[in-house]
């Protein structure tokens, strides 16, 4: 019994230490892709796994595919870190590995240039703040943290990124909304919004805007429909291509002729060439139709060179304020472009600018100087005021003098064609983060606008393209963007002013043009835990919430109407992100 009693004790170390040995004869191994932030794969990008120590414990590159494999890996806790020249590290920790596991794990890196500065979006819609509704590319490897197990519990998949932002690959928007003041954008309006991420790594996007009718004028609903697809290309490119139609039955042109549709193609692409040259083209074709038809072509070529660390110099040449580069088609939901009847002949906004800038880096932020010269054919004026068909009918005589014009009935604004000039000037530009998430930018421009005659004195609206005269001005913007991180609002406040006697913006293409005087945006998060469901949010947006600005018109019947750089226009609905 004794000895039985000993062989027990023998017996249970020869077992443990048989497993043992079974145990350390199958290693574990991490393997996995490296991509940049625009899904990219990264050849050469250095993969390393680090104990707990700190000590590297495997090392390896990734191949052409961006594909890297680290193999007799002992069981324990590892961080995955991976670096690249002109990036920032992608780290995913505390990866536990078991004996024999296969961890896969992609990692996500960001560009030191855009992780360590801002430039304000230019000429977004409402400059809503960059986030989950814009173009994406993303593949596997753009997802959240994600683990996969197979039923031994061997196998873990995991991806991350250096922001670690939640994305999925696919994901839609509803939501509602009202408003008054937007120039075709007036009432209830319904919009569903669907973004897909394909195998390949390209992003489709389909947007439909349904309006409601809100007044006697309006007799069928207004209807906007967009889609886009966007793929990744060579040297480190990508590609946009956005098809846009919209139909307006609401608006009333030259001539009381009623409705306006407005098809639209517009396209960009961008190209690394190494790391010293950035280049982006595209352009938008336009397709209108009101009393007459109208057509017109807009490209843009955009240059930036990055001679040394920390510098950049660029080049610039627009003909659309709507899309001036690659980041103009961050969105699909397009501005409705607008001709009116002139002398017969359907007229749209038209002119050129160029742009010579140079930038640097201090810290986060960064100092953008910059000269431009802008020659405009012909400018769209804004403003607001109910117009008779008197008033819409005297541009469409022979011999007029009148500008051409199209009224929005659902909001009571308009549009006038006005004339041309031509303007120089100098923009500064300084930006600077306050918190991780949030960042202040100063904005100050010279150059010309178009100003009313001086004092109250009201111009005439038949005459107002003889009264309004070019003027040597200037301008000053001051805007907070960006996030609050505890609470998730995110918020876009500015306020930019000039004198206002002008009816035009100093500097029509620069990023703050449209957003005069006092004006925000602010999205809310409503989490409310049982009572509403995840992804709702609340969102108001206001531009020039004060009315400053507003130029006094007289029309042929003494009524008085306005023009201003920018009528007061107020949003507000809810949404609900799945």
């Amino acid at each position: 019994m004794q000895r039985i009693r000993l062989k027990i004790p023998m017996l249970a170390g020869m077992v443990l230490a048989i497993s043992l040995r079974g145990w350390a004869a199958v290693p574990a191994a991490v393997s996995g892709v490296v991509r940049d932030a625009q899904g990219v794969v990264q050849m050469g990008a250095l993969v390393q796994v680090v104990g707990a120590d700190s000590s590297i414990l495997g090392t390896a590159f990734t191949d052409l595919h961006g594909r890297y494999l680290i193999a007799n890996l002992l069981p324990g806790r590892y961080d995955v870190r991976a670096s690249a020249a002109m990036f920032v590290p992608a780290m995913r920790g505390n990866l536990q590995l078991r004996p024999g596991a296969r961890a896969v794990v992609n990692l996500t890196m960001n560009a030191i240039f855009d992780a360590a500065s801002w430039i304000p979006a230019e000429r977004r819609k409402a400059d809503e703040p960059k986030d989950d509704w814009t173009w994406t590319l993303r593949s596997v490897a753009n997802k959240p943290i994600l683990r996969v197990f197979d039923e031994n519990g061997d196998v873990v998949m995991a991806s991350s990124s250096a922001a670690e932002q939640s994305r999925t690959s696919d994901k839609a928007r509803a939501s509602v909304s009202s408003g008054d003041g937007a120039f075709g954008a007036g009432g209830i309006h319904n919009v569903f919004q669907i973004d897909r991420s394909m195998p390949d790594g390209s992003d489709v996007q389909i947007r439909a805007d349904i309006g409601a009718r809100t007044g006697p004028y309006l007799q069928a609903p207004s209807t906007s429909l967009q889609a886009g697809y966007q793929r990744k290309l060579g040297f480190s490119g990508a590609g946009r291509l956005v098809t846009s139609y919209q139909s307006h039955p609401e608006m009333v042109g030259t001539g009381g002729a009623a409705g306006l549709e407005a098809i639209q193609l517009a396209s960009a692409e961008k190209t690394e060439l190494g790391d010293a040259v950035d280049l982006e083209v595209g352009g938008t074709v336009y397709v209108v139709r009101g009393p007459a038809y109208a057509m017109a072509s807009r490209p843009f070529l955009k240059v930036t060179a990055h001679p040394v660390k920390g510098w950049d110099a660029g080049y610039k040449m627009a003909t659309s304020r709507d899309l001036q580069s690659f980041q103009g088609l961050d969105t699909v939901e397009l501005e409705l472009p607008v001709a009116v009847m002139e002398q017969g002949r359907m007229r749209m906004e038209s002119g050129l600018h160029q742009e010579l800038s140079l930038g640097h880096k201090t810290g986060r932020g960064m100092i953008q100087v910059s000269y431009y010269k802008d020659n405009l054919e012909r400018t769209m004026l804004s403003g607001g005021g109910t117009l008779t068909r008197s008033d819409l009918t005297a541009a469409a005589l022979a011999g007029s003098t009148a500008n051409g014009m199209v009224a929005d009935t659902a909001t009571g604004s308009f549009r006038m064609l006005g004339t041309g000039y031509s303007s120089q000037g100098v923009n500064l530009l300084m930006t600077e983060p306050i918190t991780p998430a949030l960042w202040v930018a100063v904005e100050y421009s010279t150059g010309n606008a178009l100003a009313a005659p001086e004092g109250k004195r009201p111009m005439h609206l038949e005459s107002v393209s003889t009264e309004l005269k070019s003027k040597a001005t200037q301008s000053a913007t001051i805007a907070l963007k960006g996030r609050v991180i505890h609470s998730g609002t995110q918020v876009r406040a500015s306020y930019r002013w000039q004198p206002e006697g002008t009816v035009t913006a100093v500097n029509p293409f620069a990023a703050f043009s449209d957003q005069a005087y006092l004006s925000f945006l602010i999205r809310q998060p409503i989490r409310c835990r049982g009572v509403f469901p995840n992804g709702l949010e609340a969102t108001v947006d206001i531009t020039n919430l004060l009315e400053q600005g507003y130029r006094p018109v007289l029309s042929k019947d003494g009524r008085t109407l306005f023009l201003a750089q920018t009528p007061r226009m107020i949003q507000a609905g809810l949404a609900f992100n799945f």
